[in-house]
């Protein structure tokens, strides 16, 4: 089967131990007593209400990507919607950054019939698009923030550091665009290095994605639907919580999540988000009314969720790498004639 990384660098397996290590400390620090009661209080059911809201934000996420790409070269929903589902489960579950999960879930989607010109174009847009409407639902959590611990919190620590890396988002993302639009050769290259043959397969990148940026409202759409589908996750885990009896509001729900969502963001280089989404959980959640063992024991059982919907994701990705290669291995030899044709200059 084709893997993306044939042996994962010694600092990835640092940096799992380390984030591994931060997350234990924050439940010691917690009470793993308490944060086992608060799992086994949210228990089935809300795993299962999480399970079953899943599907409303990754349709989305799926659209979103969808909207940017041009029409036909196997531009279909269901493709982008599978290539998502592989990418996110990639994210969340192998131990390396969002980028091993971007070109995954990118192979994904050829694999299904997307051109990979279109599949890579598209991905690179697509990941600016949710970065763009990331801003707006960390701004709506920090306004919510601000609005909870009155209008004194402005120069607190807290605020004051979601306010710095909201700004640092921003930077991000503008200098992510500029990359885009002036460094198409540095792209190629990385392609190349993380799928040999890629770059060569995908064509004129830059061409490309100058393409996507030349549908403007496309773009602005992808970027609201995938805000649509950040608020959705987050009404996903809402319902979670109220479906395992915790009385909590959707508006204290959206902010924690966003500002979850924010912190493991900056901190891209922790694998799986391990150790900085349990401490963000443990700081963040009682600021809103949600006690820190609940917020941990949500912690795990986003975790669980995501185990259950991405790892069938990833090992039916696997099975059709397996088959692309088998088929090959087992294609027969073009069928040779039995007499062979004379020469041209020789028929008479």
């Amino acid at each position: 089967m084709t893997t993306v990384h044939k042996r994962l660098p010694a600092s990835i397996w640092l940096a799992v131990l380390v984030a591994s290590a931060l997350a234990t400390a924050v439940a010691a620090i917690v009470g793993v007593k308490d944060v086992a009661g608060a799992l086994a209080a949210i228990g089935w059911r809300g795993l299962g209400a999480l399970v079953l809201a899943t599907p409303v934000p990754m349709v989305l996420l799926g659209a979103a990507w969808f909207l940017l790409a041009p029409r036909g070269e196997g531009a279909r929903l269901d493709v982008f919607v599978w290539g998502r589902l592989v990418r996110d489960a990639a994210g969340e579950l192998l131990p390396f950054s969002p980028l091993g999960g971007f070109f995954i879930g990118a192979r994904a989607s050829i694999l299904r019939g997307l051109t990979p010109r279109t599949a890579f174009s598209t991905s690179i847009v697509d990941v600016t698009t949710e970065m763009l409407a990331q801003l707006g639902f960390t701004a709506l959590g920090l306004g919510m923030l601000v609005s909870r611990l009155g209008a004194g919190s402005v120069r607190s620590g807290l605020v004051e550091g979601v306010v710095a890396g909201l700004g640092l988002s921003a930077l991000a993302a503008v200098l992510f665009i500029v990359l885009q639009r002036r460094g198409g050769h540095l792209v190629e290259r990385i392609a190349e290095r993380v799928i040999p043959g890629a770059a060569a397969a995908a064509g004129d990148l830059r061409t490309a994605i100058s393409a996507v940026y030349g549908r403007p409202a496309r773009v602005v759409l992808a970027a609201s639907t995938h805000f649509a589908a950040w608020t959705a996750s987050g009404l996903g885990v809402w319902l979670a919580l109220r479906a395992a009896g915790v009385d909590i509001k959707p508006a204290p729900v959206l902010a924690i999540e966003s500002l979850v969502a924010a912190a493991r963001s900056a901190v891209v280089v922790a694998p799986m988000g391990l150790g900085v989404q349990e401490a963000t959980y443990a700081l963040v959640a009682p600021l809103f009314g949600l006690g820190p063992e609940t917020a941990l024991a949500l912690s795990i059982i986003k975790r669980a969720r995501d185990l259950i919907v991405g790892a069938p994701a990833l090992m039916s990705w696997q099975a059709m790498e397996g088959m692309r290669v088998m088929g090959r291995r087992w294609a027969p030899p073009p069928a040779t004639p039995l007499v062979r044709e004379a020469p041209a200059s020789a028929k008479g």
